[in-house]
C-alpha cells in the first residue's frame, strides 16, 4: 500500500513521501519487534542496553558507554538500568577508580534471557526483510545510509 493512501493525503511531496513512509514504517517493524518482547515484560531499549551490555563480553562499564551506543539517544538509561537491575538481568557496582560513577554489567539471567529471545527477535526482524531479495536489502540499507547525510 501507498503511503499516500495509508495516511489519506494524495499530494504530498516526494521529500514528504520518504519521511512519512521512513516513520510509518518504523513504528510497524517497531511494534512487531515489541509485540515479540513483550511476554517477556522487556521494552524494546531494555533489549538494547542488555544487547550493549552482551557485546561487553563480560566486562562492565559505565552509564556513559552505554548511552553513546543507545539506538534511541533519548532514553532515559538510569531508568532502563534501574529496571532491568530490579528484574536480575544487569548487575551495577561502584566504579573503584571514581566513586562518582556506576559499573554496569549483565548477569547470567540477562544472558539466558537474550538467549532466549534472540531467535525470536530475528524472526520478527526478518518478517518485513522477506519482500526484498538480499541485493534490495543491500541497496536500500545503502540508501538509507546516504539519506540520513547531512
Amino acid at each position: 500500500m501507498k503511503i499516500q493512501d495509508v495516511i489519506k493525503s494524495p499530494n504530498m511531496s516526494i521529500e514528504k513521501q520518504v519521511i512519512m513512509n521512513l516513520i510509518y514504517t518504523a513504528r510497524l517493524t517497531g511494534e512487531m519487534v515489541q509485540d515479540t518482547m513483550k511476554a517477556y515484560d522487556l521494552s524494546q531499549e531494555q533489549f538494547n542496553v542488555l544487547r550493549i551490555l552482551r557485546g561487553q563480553k563480560g566486562n562492565t562499564v559505565n552509564m556513559c558507554v552505554i548511552q553513546e551506543r543507545m539506538i534511541a539517544k533519548t532514553s532515559n538509561t538510569t531508568r532502563l538500568v534501574d529496571k532491568l537491575l530490579l528484574k536480575g538481568l544487569v548487575s551495577r557496582e561502584v566504579c573503584p577508580g571514581n566513586r562518582r560513577k556506576m559499573e554496569i554489567g549483565i548477569t547470567e539471567k540477562g544472558l539466558e534471557l537474550l538467549k532466549n529471545l534472540d531467535p525470536l527477535v530475528e524472526e520478527a526482524e526478518n518478517r518485513f526483510a522477506r519482500n526484498l531479495s538480499a541485493e534490495e536489502l543491500e541497496t536500500l540499507n545503502g540508501l538509507l545510509e546516504k539519506y540520513r547525510k547531512q
